[in-house]
């Protein structure tokens, strides 16, 4: 074996650092994998893998399982692949760089006929990884083709101009925003829709009403507190998710105050969990998009003034 005449190390050795085994000295399996991965080597996940080349396995990568959006998800994705009799490969990143490399080794060596991305905000490492190996690739948001690379691009554009005209029909004028991560692609298109909404409707957008969150419950908790502190404070709020509309919620009520009496509050995604908060949820609006098999689905949830 190549990797193990250059590693200076036996075939076993080498087997055992791919499989994961501890009877390998932490500097030996450290010069086996640098020399694998050196010579970005992928091995043989089963014997029908390589006898058919083809696993009829499918790999699909969120970034958080504790979000309800993502079941939901994971639900539609494999109920399309049992009807075609496939299997799925399921990974969470907590939008842990690490946790996305080797999240994607794992299913290169698994063989799997293709993947779906649904965490965006990734480095393109991982993704050229996958291009490299001829895998094909759908990513989330990312508004990036190549051969082999898909990308399914949710409308958000339209869903924050129908959230903003909206609020300004509730005549609102000071409207905020809490986005997601601090960081590329879906949370940047997400705030620049926002902004352009705003423009479009004729409304300020005052920076100091533009707030960073993590699409988490806690995330909305921390920046609805930063909101509250302003001396001089938004009437409504759009924010990047639901979990971040909720927490919001939360804030609000802990500070004594009252939704809709002293803030609207718009949430994106319409998980099944925004029908059990209050207020309820508004008028739901749908957006879907498919892409070979890869289901998303994107909602406004509004609550009235």
């Amino acid at each position: 074996m190549i990797f193990a005449k250059v590693a200076g190390v036996s075939s076993a050795t080498v087997s055992r650092v791919i499989n994961g085994s501890n009877l390998v000295k932490p500097v030996t399996a450290e010069r086996v994998r640098r020399v694998i991965a050196d010579l970005k080597f992928v091995p043989y996940g089963s014997a029908t893998t390589l006898k058919y080349g083809r696993s009829s396995t499918y790999g699909l990568i969120i970034p958080d399982i504790t979000n309800p959006f993502f079941p939901e998800f994971i639900r539609s994705f494999e109920s399309i692949l049992v009807d075609h009799n496939q299997d799925m490969l399921m990974a969470t990143t907590d939008f842990h760089p690490s946790k996305m490399q080797q999240t994607i080794y794992r299913m290169l060596v698994r063989k799997v006929d293709g993947i779906a991305l649904l965490a965006a905000e990734i480095e393109t490492e991982p993704i050229e990884a996958v291009i490299h190996h001829r895998v094909p690739l759908v990513t989330m948001d990312r508004l990036l083709l190549a051969p082999g690379l898909s990308d399914v691009a949710i409308d958000y554009a339209s869903g924050m101009n129908q959230a903003v005209q909206h609020l300004k029909q509730l005549r609102h004028r000071k409207i905020g925003y809490i986005g997601g991560s601090d960081g590329p692609t879906i949370s940047d298109h997400r705030v620049r829709a926002f902004v352009n909404a705003m423009r479009s409707a004729d409304l300020e957008v005052d920076p100091a009403f533009i707030r960073v969150g993590n699409y988490r419950i806690t995330g909305g908790e921390s920046a609805m507190t930063e909101v509250l502190a302003l001396r001089h404070r938004p009437t409504a709020l759009l924010t990047a998710n639901d979990l971040t509309a909720i927490g919001a919620l939360r804030v609000i009520r802990k500070n004594g105050l009252s939704v809709p009496k002293d803030f609207s509050i718009v949430g994106f995604d319409d998980i099944d969990l925004s029908d059990i908060v209050y207020p309820a949820h508004y008028d739901p609006l749908t957006l879907a998009r498919t892409c070979r098999g890869v289901l998303q689905s994107a909602g406004i949830v509004g609550k009235e003034s």
